[in-house]
């Protein structure tokens, strides 16, 4: 257990990055389940739960691939800077609206989709941070790393503003969200001797975004593995935005069941991401992780859809996001390994936006149709979806197993190339020889 944690964490840019980031998820989480809980609480509609997750992720279906322009053009940590603070004052207006008891529904739809403008950018960048922090052989177990504190944040955080929102409402929680941000943005100044950013390509932005885009659309595996995890994204995740329904009138309880849910869900998938952080190698993602991962998603969220016991949902829900995390850890760590440094950026950026930009339009979807047939039968479909397209992705794997391996030899042998280049330039400019 120490030598899969020490591995990325040897890298003194990592432990910054690592520990700024614990802190500020797990106040994301809080503010996401307090946000949630808010809506429903002053609105009572399925529908507008499913319309807040829209607002708060639309914007990076839309927007991620300006994300990925300049995280390719830019350096990365001054952008994260800058929408780290940014998320951090939309943190604490929030909380002051709330706290005096000014908040409306029309202003959290408005600063969620302030949110996710602000994530758009930040969600390709931080992607694609991570892996210039550590030597390349502990790419994979940084990625991973990363992926399980953003899972503990899933457990910690909706379980604290459970507590926090039955004892003294959603407000301060918001409050200490904002707060969490301090962690991340000093661990990001205070990093030393990153790496140079990627060379500024001469063609324009445009031609810039259609190079990522041709990357992706032109490489089978890649281009699969998005599909898959547009697919979960439209038709899975989806149940995270109807939980207050399922704590509320299905199971019969508050603020707390749902903080308890969540953290449930956020255990399971804990338990994924240190499964994989413990992995050196990426053979065996796509059949023994992606594939297995997107069919018992499925199946766990159609048995939760039916459950009205609490612990049983409890069970199910750590199933559900154990599967769930199996799927996407795995696909988020064999797609920048498949991905040349000098494109990851804008990869990361299809990337987001088949995950987080994708999730909203079926959070939308979701709502209304729970709203028309129930959340358990909407849960049901978008479950049984979920399972027929991971078996429709492993009739294909003999073929996109091969083509990956060679993705993954190319990009690697790019990487080095590249390092090669950028050390032969510095010993130019410090006068040594060629």
């Amino acid at each position: 257990m120490t030598t899969f944690f020490s591995r990325a964490l040897r890298s003194p840019n990592y432990r910054l990055f690592f520990g700024g980031q614990v802190v500020s998820l797990i106040g994301t989480w809080m503010q996401s389940v307090a946000e949630s809980w808010l809506v429903y609480r002053l609105t009572g509609s399925a529908a507008l739960l499913g319309l807040i997750g829209f607002c708060n992720q639309i914007p990076v279906f839309f927007l991620a691939s300006v994300g990925g322009v300049l995280a390719d053009r830019h350096p990365r940590r001054s952008i994260l800077v800058a929408t780290q603070s940014s998320a951090m004052v939309l943190a604490f207006i929030l909380a002051a609206l709330t706290l005096s008891g000014r908040i409306a529904v029309g202003h959290l739809f408005v600063l969620a989709t302030l949110l996710g403008v602000v994530n758009a950018i930040d969600h390709p960048t931080r992607q694609s941070f991570v892996v210039e922090l550590v030597d390349e052989e502990h790419q994979m177990n940084a990625i991973a790393l990363n992926s399980s504190i953003m899972n503990a944040a899933r457990v910690v955080g909706p379980a604290l503003a459970g507590l926090l929102v039955a004892a003294v409402g959603e407000g301060l929680c918001f409050f200490l969200n904002g707060v969490s941000f301090i962690a991340v943005i000093g661990g990001l100044l205070a990093m030393r001797a990153l790496p140079p950013p990627p060379p500024r390509p001469a063609q324009s932005p445009l031609r810039h975004v259609v190079e990522g885009f041709r990357f992706v659309l032109g490489n089978a595996p890649v281009r699969a593995s998005m599909l898959l995890l547009a697919t979960v994204s439209l038709c899975g995740t989806p149940y995270i935005v109807l939980m207050p329904i399922f704590a509320d009138r299905v199971l019969g309880g508050g603020a707390g069941t749902l903080g308890l849910l969540m953290g449930a869900s956020g255990m399971g998938a804990l338990t994924s991401a240190l499964l994989l952080a413990r992995r050196r190698r990426l053979q065996g993602l796509l059949r023994r992780w992606i594939v297995p991962g997107s069919v018992s998603f499925g199946t766990a969220l159609i048995a939760f859809s039916w459950s009205r016991s609490f612990p049983l949902s409890c069970v199910l829900l750590v199933a559900t996001g154990a599967s769930m995390m199996m799927q996407i850890a795995a696909t988020n760590t064999l797609i920048q390994a498949m991905s040349p440094n000098a494109l990851r950026g804008r990869v990361m950026a299809v990337y987001a936006m088949m995950f987080l930009g994708v999730a909203p339009i079926g959070a939308l979807a979701a709502g209304a149709l729970a709203a028309k047939i129930g959340a358990p039968a909407t849960l049901t479909a978008g479950g049984a979806v979920c399972l027929l397209a991971g078996l429709g992705f492993w009739r294909k794997l003999p073929d996109l197993t091969a083509k990956a391996r060679a993705l993954v030899l190319g990009a690697a042998e790019a990487s080095e190339a590249l390092a090669r280049s950028a050390a032969k330039d510095a010993g130019a400019r410090l006068g040594a020889p060629p």
